[in-house]
């Protein structure tokens, strides 16, 4: 089961020995622990990737994902990215799907919100959750059924902190939400940190249909896209809820794992 999140950070074992390595180029001390903790969480560690060069080769990964200059050298523009509020998933090139490319089997998927938010009437995040489906029905021969009782296929909900996944909130900013790709238990599921102010764009906050058209792709079976203008990049940022719609890129990707509609 992978993960599809949005961001938590996690401190590289071992304390930073001054001066600073080459790659930290002329950023401060905290400002490269950030870095490291970034890099791992999102450019996750291999065999092939835990030598002493690892966190250069991880810098340079980001860098081609966010489409920079590959210089293996960090600066305050990447630190910039960093502190961005987005989604806890690892990045990838492109729109990509997960490992062995996880998709539902059945043409009815079943989703139930489980929690609510004290920012919005249940109403309107209802009406939301729906509207974010219907952006990805639209192109897909997949329907979906809303739940009221039991379990659904996509369970749908707002915590703070530890909430009963090995992924636990960060409070307000940082990680906003994350959410699993298709599969049994926490498979489809999706979590949304209430430590954030969401909103339905009419006041100032986090856009909630934008996180969750994002999170469901997640859900659906989508990684990560390096496309800016795509639902799927993975930092927040905030858009207008009246023409808010998939990019190409994001069609591109769910149409790879689920084929066009026929209609």
């Amino acid at each position: 089961m992978q993960l599809a999140v949005l961001c938590a950070v996690c401190l590289l074992p071992g304390s930073l020995a001054l001066p600073l390595p080459l790659e930290a180029g002329d950023v401060s001390q905290p400002q490269w622990k950030q870095a490291q903790n970034y890099l791992k969480k999102f450019y996750p560690f291999d065999s092939k990737t835990r030598g002493a060069n690892s966190l250069e080769a991880k810098l340079k990964e980001m860098q081609k994902f966010f489409r920079l200059p590959i210089t293996g050298i960090l600066s305050s523009r990447i630190i910039k990215i960093m502190q961005k509020p987005r989604c806890g998933v690892p990045d990838v090139a492109a729109f990509s799907l997960f490992p062995d490319s996880p998709k539902w089997t059945s043409k009815v998927v079943t989703y139930r919100i489980v929690s609510y938010t004290r920012d919005l009437p249940q109403f309107r995040v209802n009406q939301l959750v729906e509207k974010a489906f219907e952006l990805w029905g639209k192109e897909i021969p997949l329907q979906f059924r809303r739940m009221r009782y039991g379990i659904a296929d996509i369970m749908i909900g707002f915590a703070r902190g530890a909430h009963g996944d090995p992924y636990p909130f960060d409070g307000p900013g940082n990680t906003l939400a994350h959410a699993f790709s298709p599969g049994p238990g926490l498979g489809g599921d999706a979590h949304f940190d209430e430590d954030e102010r969401w909103t339905d764009g009419s006041s100032i906050g986090i856009n909630f249909l934008y996180a969750a058209t994002h999170e469901l792709g997640h859900s659906l079976g989508l990684g990560h896209s390096s496309d800016p203008n795509a639902v799927m990049y993975p930092t927040y940022e905030n858009r207008d809820s009246e023409d808010f719609r998939l990019s190409q890129d994001d069609i591109e990707g769910i149409q790879k794992l689920y084929g066009e509609r026929d209609d």
